[in-house]
């Protein structure tokens, strides 16, 4: 009987070593499966994603481009400059602008940052995404990245999302703690919000509306039974709900507007907002909070003579040089208020356009 006890003891030991062993292959494989799943969608981290999940962080996404990194840099410049937040920054880029995006950060006044460097693979925007001559910048993978917010790694309930061509004069984390309506995945800035914003628009014949960006002319638009003089929104800035966003399935449903318009060309960028804001108008239509508009100021890159008043401007909580005239070239206007947050490339690649300068 002691024998058969011990045998019996020892059986169990064996049970439950091997129900530990199978257990911990299951949850390496989960693991595993959910970084394949996020690798073949276009997303790899460099940096282990624990290292940011904490509950009092203002997690922000911006991308960063070889030849924008400079831009990138001024826009978290600002934003840690004028908060006493946690921020934690996700900069996603391509994958030959991950050692230039390290390098800018570490040997310059940002290297305190708390940040991870995520690399974008341009192939996931495959059979999506069609050539446009009008304006190719606007076609650039990193682009997209706003589509796929839920498969970048990150676990925060909520993230904003800005544009490398933004400067933030407020804080932060105001714009974080928004509250956004129930069943809304995203707060936006509507494009009929402040009288300043429509004199800049009247001047210079921007589009605020959703004939603006999508082709009425073609029935999958006519399907959608959207008034054509609905206001458009500006998906530059935004905050978004991920919770939210993945039960509505977003990022699928801005990949069937993607595909559609491959097939059908339903909207362009010859039109007012080039490729990357209509599939956002049609799944978001009627289904977004408004932010405050002073959280967004836009236009100020789509005229180099155009410009808002000073004082005005001051009391923008954002800037947004969105347009083609950005403040790092020449002609810009408002160049000033950009450039005080600009710090120098370390490696030179990215200079600053002035007259006479010469570059």
């Amino acid at each position: 009987m002691p024998l058969l006890k011990k045998i019996n003891q020892v059986l169990i030991m064996l049970l439950v070593l091997l129900a530990c062993l199978l257990l911990h292959s299951s949850l390496k494989s989960s693991t595993q499966l959910k970084k394949a799943y996020r690798q073949s969608h276009g997303l790899t981290a460099d940096l282990p994603a624990e290292e940011a999940e904490t509950d009092d962080v203002v997690p922000v996404i911006i991308c960063a481009s070889e030849e924008r990194t400079g831009a990138t840099m001024a826009t978290i410049n600002s934003i840690i400059s004028n908060t006493d937040s946690n921020v934690f920054f996700y900069i996603v880029t391509l994958r030959d602008a991950v050692k230039i995006a390290r390098t800018y950060i570490e040997k310059t006044k940002l290297k305190g940052i708390q940040y991870k460097i995520l690399e974008f693979n341009p192939m996931v925007l495959r059979g999506k995404v069609k050539p446009d001559s009008s304006r190719p910048d606007l076609l650039h993978p990193l682009n997209f990245v706003r589509f796929y917010l839920p498969l970048l790694g990150i676990s925060h309930r909520r993230v904003i999302y800005v544009d490398d061509d933004v400067i933030v004069q407020g804080d932060i984390k105001d714009l974080y703690n928004i509250k956004l309506k129930a069943g809304h995945a995203a707060a936006f800035a509507s494009d009929c919000d402040l009288p300043s914003t429509h004199e800049m628009v009247r001047s210079i014949g921007m589009q605020t509306t959703y004939m603006g960006f999508l082709d009425y002319r073609k029935q999958e638009v006519k399907d959608l039974a959207i008034n054509p003089n609905h206001c458009s929104f500006n998906p530059g800035v935004f905050v978004a709900e991920i919770k939210e966003w993945k039960k509505q399935k977003i990022t699928k449903q801005l990949e069937r507007w993607m595909e559609e318009n491959f097939r059908q060309n339903i909207y362009s960028s010859a039109m007012a907002g080039g490729v990357a804001t209509p599939p956002m108008l049609i799944v978001f239509h009627d289904k977004y909070t408004a932010l405050d508009p002073l959280w967004h100021v836009r236009h100020l890159g789509w005229s180099p003579d155009a410009r808002y008043a000073e004082s005005f401007l001051q009391g923008a909580h954002l800037l947004h040089w969105n347009g083609p005239f950005k403040p790092w070239n020449d002609p810009a206007v408002h160049s000033d208020l950009w450039e005080r947050w600009f710090i120098p490339d370390p490696s030179g690649r990215f200079t600053l356009t002035r007259p006479g300068s010469g570059s």
